[in-house]
């Protein structure tokens, strides 16, 4: 099965601010970045299609054709917890550090590490792998993607973040 995996399109927060789930607005140059999404699917038939319930991922769903993709909240972004909508460099709880150095192990204060986000995401492709789809599409945030491309081999979750998919961009795995 080949799975299409489209990152949302750019956030309009102050750069440096923890968002995770937090349901932030899209920046206004939306319908331009949405556009070069669309044409990177254009012409592929989907099985199936899912989606984040997060709107930047659902108005990018829909945007493409796609508004009633299936929402599933496996897809969301790392839960950051506590420190949700506050800038990294003005979040003053003493487990940051910790969590800088092994963010793969600790989770944020409230939240989630980035093995809790891998392992939803991996319980996700497990059931998804038992379906008859050829080709599935979707819409996701960057942490996902991350998890997808390890799952599917393409990449180390120790190196994700080297391949980190820009907004708007599209990895392909095969499961």
């Amino acid at each position: 099965m080949k799975v299409y995996l489209i990152h949302h399109t750019s956030v309009d927060v102050v750069p440096g601010t923890c968002y995770g789930q937090t349901d932030v607005p899209l920046k206004d140059s939306f319908e331009d970045e949405a556009a070069v999404s669309k044409a990177r699917i254009e012409g592929i038939g989907f099985d199936k299609v899912f989606t984040s319930p997060l709107s930047r991922c659902t108005r990018l769903a829909a945007f493409c054709g796609y508004p009633d993709a299936q929402r599933d909240r496996r897809l969301m972004e790392l839960n950051c917890g506590e420190w949700e909508m506050q800038r990294f460099d003005d979040i003053t709880d003493p487990r940051i550090g910790a969590w800088y150095n092994d963010y793969m192990h600790i989770p944020a204060t409230g939240g989630e590490c980035f093995l809790d986000l891998y392992k939803r995401v991996s319980e996700f492709f497990d059931e998804l792998r038992n379906c008859p789809y050829e080709n599935v599409l979707i819409f996701a945030h960057g942490g996902v993607l991350v998890c997808a491309q390890a799952y599917g081999g393409q990449i180390t979750l120790e190196t994700g973040f080297d391949a980190l998919t820009p907004y708007g961009g599209m990895v392909v795995i095969d499961i």
